[in-house]
């Protein structure tokens, strides 16, 4: 890529929430300059915004998310929980009702996951992006309340980004052209880069997804005595025969929140008297008991947008030179699994590390670096869509023996996690994206999994921590 004149390299990253700012973090030092375009203008105080439509619900970052983010961030995790996030250690401070009763409660601290509101972990996330890039060489410049309507190039290379403010009285706002050596997409769910290609002569790249039609609702509970605060978090995901799910997880604050969940025909009101009994209706009472001693602090707030759906952009010619796409906008999996926010900081560190191997933007490096964000995400990926693939409504037709000994060996796996330390502690390494998936196929625990005998969970929330 030629160096501009006087300018040096420059990049744009379109979309400033957490996926941007990790992006500005990974092309700190390797440009001379970068222009965030946020569509949004960010709130004085760490406050839901508008554009973040999936902000009022439950977040969670795993610790294959929290290694990441602190490798590109040092010391981010500790500001976050400064910040009031809460640390829950899996399964000792969050367990999981499976189809076959409760995980036990094994003092495995390996796994952390932060649980924490979208305002603080955006706010402090982007303090920090903020003030990092202010200390080094590179120039970072954020244009609020800006959206971009379109890219620059043509089929074979991209060369900036077209703008226009959102900002001032109404009517039409004049367009300008932003020039850069280097455009990442991080604006999101909501991606326009199908509709850009195509005004750039080329075809938007083969599209997959996986759609389980579920729902969420979420509603914030402060318990009545802090006194006695519930000791865990507890997840109910929906399964087969019980289509409806739940979960109550703490936050900042002295908060908890409740998601209601349900698959197609089951979701889950926004009504407050609907929402309360729906929760009776999940496949365990535990939840719903709860609410006995909590305290309403927000109105119920819904989501539907749940759809697995990859864009491949690291296939070959898939992406024109010039042209990155990173987090939600490159590969959004279904919020209920907690997924995105890690996916996104790993896929900001492919990225980093990337160019740092490849150089500073030299040809194909974004190609390479594109490749490696996909790698990052095809764990999660695999992950999502083998836990939303019965949902579809797609039948078996088209399902191969190797899919179904597959979601068999799965279906039992999970359920022997939930009592056993040895398998349970690989499933975690895969579920928060610290091991690679063929973890799950290693000799003991294959030879655990498929031979020992299948044994229930238990029938309640477990009071009592095992040692792991």
């Amino acid at each position: 890529m030629a160096e501009r004149t006087g300018g040096g390299r420059t990049a744009i990253v379109i979309g400033g929430g957490l996926a941007g700012m990790l992006a500005v973090t990974a092309l700190r030092g390797h440009v001379d300059a970068i222009t965030v375009v946020e569509r949004d203008r960010y709130p004085a105080e760490q406050v839901f915004r508008k554009g973040v439509p999936q902000a009022r619900h439950l977040h969670v970052l795993l610790s294959g998310g929290q290694r990441a983010l602190d490798e590109l961030l040092p010391g981010t995790v500790a500001a976050l929980t400064e910040a009031g996030a809460r640390s829950l250690s899996m399964p000792r401070d969050l367990v999981t009702r499976t189809p076959t009763g409760w995980q036990r409660r094994f003092d495995d601290r390996r796994h952390p996951a932060l649980s924490v509101t979208r305002p603080v972990l955006d706010a402090v996330v982007r303090e920090r992006v903020l003030r990092a890039a202010a200390e080094s060489p590179t120039r970072v410049e954020v244009l609020e309340a800006t959206e971009a309507v379109g890219l620059t190039g043509d089929a074979r290379r991209v060369t900036g980004v077209t703008v226009r403010s959102r900002s001032g009285e109404g009517g039409a706002r004049p367009e300008r052209m932003l020039p850069a050596d280097l455009a990442v997409d991080a604006s999101g769910r909501a991606s326009r880069t199908p509709q850009w290609y195509a005004a750039l002569g080329r075809e938007a790249p083969r599209e997959e997804k996986v759609d389980s039609g579920l729902a969420y609702a979420t509603r914030m509970y402060r318990p009545s005595d802090p006194a006695a605060e519930p000791e865990i978090g507890v997840n109910v995901p929906c399964w087969p025969a019980c289509p409806r799910g739940a979960a109550y997880v703490p936050v900042e604050g002295g908060n908890w929140l409740l998601t209601l969940s349900g698959v197609r025909g089951h979701h889950p009101p926004t009504d407050e008297a609907e929402f309360i009994a729906f929760s009776a209706t999940v496949g365990d009472p535990y939840v719903h008991e709860l609410l006995a001693g909590a305290e309403p602090v927000s109105p119920v707030h819904g989501f539907r947008d749940t759809c697995n759906r990859r864009r491949r952009f690291e296939r070959p010619g898939a992406a024109p030179e010039g042209f990155l796409v990173l987090g939600d906008a490159n590969c959004t999996f279904n919020p209920v699994y907690g997924q995105g926010m890690s996916v996104a900081a790993l896929g900001a560190l492919a990225l980093r590390d990337t160019l740092a191997d490849s150089g500073p933007l030299r040809p194909g490096a974004t190609a390479r670096a594109q490749r490696a964000v996909s790698r990052a995400a095809e764990p999660a990926w695999r992950a999502a869509i083998g836990a939303d693939r019965p949902y579809t409504g797609d039948g078996d037709s088209t399902v191969g023996l190797g899919e179904r000994l597959t979601t068999w060996y799965i279906e039992r796996l999970s359920a022997r996690a939930a009592v056993d330390r040895v398998v349970g502690g690989a499933f975690r390494d895969v579920f928060c994206l610290t091991a690679p998936p063929s973890r799950l196929m290693a000799p003991r625990i294959l030879l655990r999994t498929v031979f020992l005998p299948r044994r229930p969970g238990l029938p309640r929330p477990p009071a009592a921590v095992e040692r792991a």
